[in-house]
């Protein structure tokens, strides 16, 4: 089962993307506090028809589990998006979704 929910709409040429990620964001004052260890992504990347259309670095400082939204040209309805993060661990979640 996929870590990260996508809902992607096509209106005029501008593609709309929501993405909601599962992930604790663990940043380094509450890992320590809870006493676990610190973890959260660190890399968000989404490609559409091969190309990157988003990609940021991140931090510790976003919540647990992240909501992002970003809107690209260069899609239509029915292309595919997928949603790719990585966190400190190394771990890496890979995701795809139709434009609808």
């Amino acid at each position: 089962m996929a870590k990260t929910r996508i809902k992607a709409k096509e209106k005029n040429g501008v593609v709309t993307v929501k993405t909601l990620s599962k992930h604790p964001m663990l940043s380094y004052i509450e890992a320590k506090r809870a006493n676990k260890e610190v973890n959260f992504i660190t890399h968000f990347m989404a490609e559409a028809n091969g190309k990157v259309v988003y990609e940021v670095s991140t931090s510790q400082f976003l919540s647990k589990d992240p909501y992002m939204k970003f809107q690209f040209t260069g899609a239509k309805k029915g292309d595919e998006i997928t949603i790719t993060w990585v966190d400190l661990k190394g771990n890496k979640d890979v995701s795809t979704k139709k434009i609808r």
